[in-house]
């Protein structure tokens, strides 16, 4: 979805009946999220010509609760916002993990300057991901499960992510899941589609196939 920038933007609130991820942390896999479809992302991708920073979305994550996640579009791009609690984070920084993913470092642009750090985000505790697998642009669904049972899977050919996005091994994926440009205009509220102040980021450098 294209915001014209002469027009508010809606925030858009969570709500606030989801399970936390502590209670989700009792059963062993619990799938969120919708249906797989297939977006048309890297076709998008190629027919960009308008300036991001005239196109956002503000989002009130007020009420997101620890291990919950909303679903927002921007520029026709689904970007999922996640919050992580501390066993997540903790995860993500395990070596088991790290040992069985593709990029952890990410080292390809992927991502803004502003978030190539181990949790790829400008917080540690709220992701900012673009939903979409670098595969063939399905739409991964967010399973959670305790310590390194959680992660972002592809149903279509299997491919899979964890909880920043980061690609495993031995997957179709060649690529972490993009960030888009992002920033905080309050500390509750993110603008999707414009980079920190000082800070440049052309989404549409990023690699996919």
């Amino acid at each position: 979805m294209t915001d014209d920038p002469s027009t508010p933007t809606p925030i858009i609130s969570p709500s606030p009946n989801r399970r936390s991820f502590l209670q989700l942390l009792t059963a062993s896999s619990v799938t969120v999220g919708g249906v797989i479809v297939v977006w048309p992302f890297i076709n998008s991708l190629n027919s960009q010509n308008t300036t991001l920073e005239q196109n956002f979305v503000d989002i009130d994550i007020s009420s997101l609760k620890a291990g919950q996640q909303i679903t927002v579009t921007w520029q026709g791009h689904p970007v999922f916002i996640l919050n992580r609690p501390a066993e997540a984070l903790q995860a993500l920084q395990d070596s088991n993990l790290v040992s069985r993913l593709r990029d952890p470092d990410s080292k390809e642009l992927q991502q803004p300057s502003y978030t190539q750090n181990w949790h790829r985000s400008i917080r540690p505790e709220t992701a900012v991901l673009i939903g979409s697998c670098t595969h063939l642009g399905c739409v991964p669904t967010l399973k959670l499960g305790a310590k390194l049972g959680s992660f972002y899977n592809c149903a279509c050919h299997g491919s899979r992510f964890d909880l920043a996005g980061r690609v495993y091994k031995s997957v179709p994926a060649p690529y972490n899941l993009p960030i888009p440009p992002y920033t905080y205009l309050k500390p509750n509220i993110i603008r999707i589609g414009e980079n920190p102040k000082g800070q440049e980021f052309d989404f549409t450098k990023i690699k996919q196939l």
